[in-house]
């Protein structure tokens, strides 16, 4: 008779525990969570804050001329375009233009120039060179595999780049593409510099502002020595835009389509930073006009005004 009444408190012990609430555990390495055993409703999970990606080093404003070792490979897009600017110059206002074309995928800044790829020494270096490939010229064929997914995804067959740093890589845009096409955008050089400390961001004194701005005049007056190209100026494309963006369709070998100065109307993705100006003016989806500077205006530098001369800006 013990037996069988130990084995019925045993077996009661044994349900009693199965149909009790789990103990919360404590102890090392173990956390208590005591309010949400008290009141469970009551402890809602918060979500914690989204860290900002870690900003890195800013590419540098200067010209690196690469060593070609290899031949060119076969490229997926033969003739892209590239816009050669300064900052501030209103490249953004002419990439949504042009982007609202049937025929012309122009998106955001792609800054190409800081696009690379790293190779193994002794392994994938070598196994690269096999195929005819070294580092700079498997950078150009990334690159022209981006355009050609922007061509592919838009259902478009002209691509077009507005980035500002093209203006240090368009000795090595070109290697890469021979028959690629360049649209050089000018802006009156105060209008720049005016533009740079306008900015909600700008902490910089005049003096910086014009020297960042000749960082891009120089190399861009090169480029426009060296290439074949077209050149247009923003105060002519806000002024009268339709003759301006007729005489770049020109260029490009496509037809001028009105709906391209109703940019507001069609979709050009989000504006991102360092990607595009994200200005009111550019989000209005109109055409505004670009500031004049006569009388009262700052005085130019030399070098400021050397370039303004050249640009056709003064007498």
């Amino acid at each position: 008779m013990g037996v069988v009444n130990t084995g019925i408190k045993r077996r009661a012990r044994l349900l009693g525990e199965a149909l009790r609430p789990p103990r919360q555990l404590t102890g090392p390495g173990v956390e208590a969570n005591s309010a949400a055993q008290v009141a469970p409703d009551a402890a809602t999970p918060q979500k914690a804050p989204e860290k900002a990606a870690p900003k890195g080093p800013r590419p540098p404003k200067k010209t690196v001329a690469p060593d070609y070792g290899v031949d060119a490979m076969p490229r997926q897009v033969e003739a892209p375009v590239f816009v050669l600017a300064p900052v501030r110059s209103g490249s953004t206002l002419l990439r949504m233009l042009l982007n609202s074309h049937s025929r012309i995928r122009a998106p955001h800044e792609l800054h190409l120039r800081t696009l690379g790829v790293e190779l193994t020494p002794g392994f994938s270096d070598q196994s690269m060179l096999e195929l005819g490939l070294d580092k700079v010229e498997l950078e150009h064929v990334l690159w022209d595999r981006v355009l050609h997914l922007e061509l592919e995804r838009s259902g478009k067959d002209v691509v077009v780049d507005k980035t500002p740093g093209n203006v240090w890589a368009w000795e090595r845009l070109a290697h890469a593409w021979p028959k690629a096409k360049f649209l050089f955008l000018l802006r009156h050089p105060e209008g720049v510099v005016s533009s740079l400390e306008n900015r909600k961001s700008n902490t910089s004194t005049r003096a910086q502002n014009e020297a960042n701005a000749l960082k891009y005049f120089e190399p861009l007056e090169r480029a426009r020595a060296a290439l074949d190209g077209h050149t247009l100026t923003y105060e002519d494309l806000t002024s009268d835009p339709e003759r301006v963006m007729r005489g770049v369709c020109a260029y490009l070998e496509v037809e001028f389509e009105e709906s391209m100065l109703e940019y507001g109307e069609q979709d050009h993705g989000r504006l991102r930073p360092n990607l595009g100006d994200r200005s009111d003016n550019i989000k209005s989806g109109r055409i505004q006009a670009a500031r004049t500077f006569g009388e009262g205006a700052a005085e130019l530098s030399p070098e400021m005004a050397e370039y303004a001369a050249a640009w056709g800006y003064e007498d």
